[in-house]
């Protein structure tokens, strides 16, 4: 009996051990069976997430990274004023295509739109669109990454149909800006906008970088519908817009028959506003030198370009400080004149003068400044023109740019706007002069100069080195506080020759006791 209850035990434990390695066996399986599944979902995810990459990399090709030209402003540069680059009265374009706020427009874009197809018999919609679709793929990469937006046929139309409304729209309100300016039609006789209000909204939204049409599409509207004796579209560009640039060279119009290839509205107001004489000026001539200059020369050439090197770095450090002030560069002897003229019409009797807003000179202690206007959207149209430059790669010199920087180092408050102002310098029609100090002390914030060439290095460096004279200051305090009136002046030259004549009754006084 106790034989068979061991036996029995031993059974069980035998039985026991063989269920617990038959489930460790089974346990090894599962998880084998797991880890392969796990190896075989991680190869596949693998295999999914290089697809996804090779996809996106291919996708590259089709976007418009490098043919890009009107792009939406960085965010560097918005955060200081959005409201500089948004519009209020009309979008044109896609980026803003769905602003509510703008609908009311769409009536008059329907109205231009109207106006244009009845300029040639024969001419509808259907038409118009066939000849934008010849160039739509070139019109979607001018934008900055909306290719895939329009990828079906029915958002295809609806771009072809954008750019017909806005770009009729742009075409007929340039034509009908231009005429008025021109020819001077009598108010309220065929125009479709006569609200002064209105119509200095929409120029200022049409000089928005992110509300521009490619300037192709523009002009081949407007060759749809151009009489043989009327101005080409960039040239009537140059008229709708005359009040609402700061200054106007009236001799940039040969540069406009010239030039070619003009992305958009704000390319060419970039263009008609620069100087037609470029100066060029690095900021660091020894930088320039190649190494094979460098190895090549003798020793004693050598020491020459190390010196040629440290005194171009000296003159980087001289223009780098940042210049002073109007006010204080008034109070060590510098003073300020206006240069050049405002034109608010083409006159011809104007045409020679080529004055443009950047031709500043500093010569012999005397600061010479174009003198220009400031007004509501003044500060609109720089920052929207300093955003191109900042962000294209078409445009070489960067003035507004460095004007932007200068401006910013030359105005700190109201005193030194009023002293520019006083000197003719800035007309404002914005108030007081702290506004415009705050325009200007704003504009810079986010700009930076890419280049190595600052179009004001010479003006910086010589102003700098001017105050940095004793003699200057000195001779400017005389001035100021002895001579800045006629009465004064007059009451210090009295005091001087008093101050003579009792020297010398005093040295003849002497000299008479001593003959005694």
């Amino acid at each position: 009996m106790k034989y068979l209850i061991v036996t029995a035990n031993l059974f069980k434990e035998i039985e026991t051990e063989r269920i617990e390695e038959r489930r460790r066996v089974d346990h090894l399986i599962e998880t084998e069976q797991i880890n392969g599944e796990d190896r075989s979902r991680s190869q596949t995810n693998m295999k999914s997430t290089n697809q996804i990459f090779d996809e996106m990399f291919e996708h590259l090709d089709n976007l418009s990274i490098k043919s890009c030209t009107i792009f939406k402003v960085n965010v560097g540069l918005r955060e200081s004023n959005p409201d500089a680059y948004t519009p209020k009265m009309v979008s044109i374009g896609p980026y803003h295509e769905e602003n509510h706020q703008l609908r009311p427009m769409e009536k008059y874009k329907l109205l231009f739109l109207r106006r244009f197809l009845q300029r040639k018999r024969g001419l509808d919609v259907e038409s118009c669109m066939s000849e934008l679709g010849k160039r739509k793929e070139e019109a979607l990469k001018c934008y900055d990454n909306i290719v895939d937006l329009y990828n079906d046929t029915t958002r295809t139309d609806q771009f072809l149909r954008m750019l017909l409304l806005d770009g009729c729209f742009v075409v007929e309100f340039i034509r009908e800006r231009a005429k008025k300016v021109t020819t001077g039609v009598p108010e309220g006789e065929h125009y479709i906008i006569n609200v002064d209000c209105m119509v200095n909204q929409i120029l200022r939204d049409l000089l928005l970088l992110e509300n521009q049409l490619p300037f192709f599409v523009l002009t081949m509207l407007d060759d749809l519908t151009k009489q043989v004796n009327e101005f080409p579209l960039r040239q009537l560009v140059r008229f709708a817009f005359v009040d609402t640039l700061p200054k106007v060279t009236p001799a940039s119009i040969t540069e406009l028959h010239q030039a070619e290839n003009f992305k958009h509205l704000l390319h060419i107001v970039h263009t008609l506003c620069h100087p037609l004489e470029k100066k060029s000026t690095s900021r660091l001539t020894g930088k320039s030198s190649s190494k094979s200059r460098w190895f090549n020369c003798s020793p004693a050439n050598r020491s020459k370009e190390k010196s040629k090197a440290k005194e171009a770095r000296d003159s980087f450090i001289t223009w780098h400080k940042v210049m002073p002030n109007a006010t204080e560069l008034s109070e060590a002897g510098v003073s300020f004149e206006k240069v050049g003229h405002i034109y608010r019409a083409m006159d011809e009797d104007s045409a020679e003068d080529s004055t443009s807003l950047f031709d500043i000179k500093f010569e012999d202690g005397v600061m010479k400044i174009p003198s220009f206007h400031v007004n509501d959207f003044t500060e609109t149209l720089l920052r929207n023109l300093i955003a191109y430059e900042q962000q294209t790669s078409d445009v070489r010199s960067r003035y507004f740019t460095d004007f932007a920087i200068f401006m910013d180092y030359l105005i700190d408050t109201d005193k030194d706007v009023s002293l520019l102002r006083l000197n003719e310098i800035i007309r404002s029609r914005i108030g007081e002069d702290k506004e415009v100090a705050s325009l200007f002390n704003k504009l810079a914030k986010g700009v930076v100069n890419l280049d190595e060439v600052f179009y004001y290095e010479e003006e910086t460096k010589k102003a700098n080195q001017y105050c940095q004279k004793p003699w200057n200051r000195m001779k400017a305090s005389l001035l100021r506080n002895y001579f800045d009136s006629p009465w004064t002046g007059a009451s210090t030259v009295a005091a001087i020759i008093l101050l003579i004549l009792t020297a010398m009754q005093t040295v003849l006084a002497f000299t008479g006791c001593v003959k005694k």
